[in-house]
């Protein structure tokens, strides 16, 4: 499992058309093969700041999204909204809470 973190910043004015952006293509991400999971985080001092985490098969998986038409439209609607520019690391899942 590969988990993908992506920190996205935003001039205050751009939060909500970055939120519809979101809202509208969530569940083409979720449903794009090869992610398991997805989610939104909102940073609780800085309201600017998002974070999003991917779960993918693999990491020929996350490529194959990061290549795709929908990932370019969907970066390039969302590009023109950020106030820097975006950081993004992938790791390996260890360890999950719950599980054995």
């Amino acid at each position: 499992m590969l988990v993908r973190i992506v920190k996205l910043s935003f001039s205050p004015e751009n939060i909500d058309a970055f939120l519809e952006i979101f809202e509208n293509t969530k569940e083409q991400i979720r449903n794009f093969k090869g992610c398991r999971h997805l989610e939104l985080y909102r940073d609780k001092d800085n309201t600017s700041q998002f974070f999003t985490y991917s779960y993918w098969e693999n990491e020929n998986a996350l490529e194959n999204y990061r290549n795709s038409a929908f990932f370019k439209v969907v970066r390039s609607n969302s590009k023109i909204l950020f106030n820097a520019k975006p950081e993004a690391w992938s790791v390996d899942q260890l360890w999950v809470s719950g599980q054995n």
